[in-house]
């Protein structure tokens, strides 16, 4: 009966397109915004080398695993390795480094929001690498939710000055990598391959490079010293934003159109900001609520128009 539970989730997403594609937007946004005070909370005792290696393999001998437990093929044609290999460092190795190092460099908040500055970027290489036109609604769409971003941001990317940019200039470089990444994997076409299969195997490539760099470049992790909240933190991030949030958002992101996926990720600082107060104790505010409602209307301005029948 477990084994059928998957296909019966895939068959009730099939059969209820619109239901389906928010139950997964609200999936990631939950998974993923709750990760953002999460690794806030393990980059206190792990640096971000050790971070991402360990999640990294711990992401593919899970998914592999999974999917081998289910007489999956994890065999990958040789068409799809290249794809495979390109969207995996620009999604997962770059956008997660990124945030590592610019998290230890500037306020979570802050930097949730400067990386969902991302569906901006990905609209323009799918209208310049796919040849995708942008059309009102998708930019009124956009223009809502970056309008709920600079609430959230209010003055403070002014007053920085110019010893605060490093951390906003990572947070860049990790928004525009997400966003090449997945307009990749919608240029690569039909996936033959099961999401978890490429998941995995995007997992195992990154997690190569890192585990050089912490072994190279870190001390060795000494679990016994580290917090409560650490491994509280690092199960939360090992299980729901590395394995089931990475896998879903492979599969929204070949079910939308980059414009759709892009901007529904509009919901996740929210998420991340929202969590942020309760958790690392940032302060309430009333543009939190304001960036909320402008976010959700960005999702629903994108996700629930109805194109007229033919």
């Amino acid at each position: 009966m477990a084994r059928l539970l998957p296909d019966r989730l895939t068959l009730s997403l099939t059969a209820r397109p619109v239901l389906g594609s928010l139950a997964l937007i609200l999936a990631i946004g939950l998974f993923w915004g709750g990760n953002w005070p999460a690794v806030r909370f393990i980059l206190r005792d792990l640096p971000p080398f050790t971070l991402r290696a360990i999640g990294f393999s711990a992401g593919a001998l899970v998914l592999l695993g999974w999917a081998r437990w289910r007489g999956l093929p994890l065999r990958v044609g040789g068409g799809e390795w290249p794809w495979l290999a390109v969207t995996g460092l620009f999604t997962i190795l770059g956008f997660n480094l990124a945030t590592a190092f610019g998290q230890l460099r500037m306020p979570t908040s802050q930097a949730a929001i400067i990386a969902f500055t991302m569906p901006c970027w990905a609209l323009l290489m799918a209208w310049g690498l796919l040849d995708q036109r942008i059309t009102r609604r998708q930019w009124s769409g956009l223009a809502c939710g970056q309008a709920g971003l600079l609430v959230l941001l209010g003055p403070a990317a002014l007053a920085g000055g110019s010893q605060g940019l490093l951390g906003p200039l990572i947070m860049l470089v990790a928004a525009i990598s997400w966003a090449l990444g997945t307009v990749l994997i919608k240029r690569r076409g039909t996936w033959q391959s099961h999401a978890v299969v490429v998941t995995g195997w995007q997992f195992a490539i990154c997690a190569v490079p890192m585990i050089v760099m912490m072994v190279a470049l870190e001390p060795m992790p000494r679990p016994g010293d580290w917090h409560t909240t650490t491994w509280l933190a690092l199960a939360y991030h090992l299980l729901f934003s590395i394995t089931i949030a990475q896998m879903l958002w492979f599969m929204n992101v070949n079910r939308l159109s980059v414009a759709q996926a892009t901007i529904s990720t509009l919901i996740i600082p929210t998420v991340g900001v929202s969590s942020s107060i309760l958790l690392l104790g940032e302060p309430l505010s009333a543009k939190v609520f304001i960036a909320l409602m402008l976010t959700l209307a960005a999702v629903a301005i994108v996700m629930l128009h109805r194109r007229p029948s033919t």
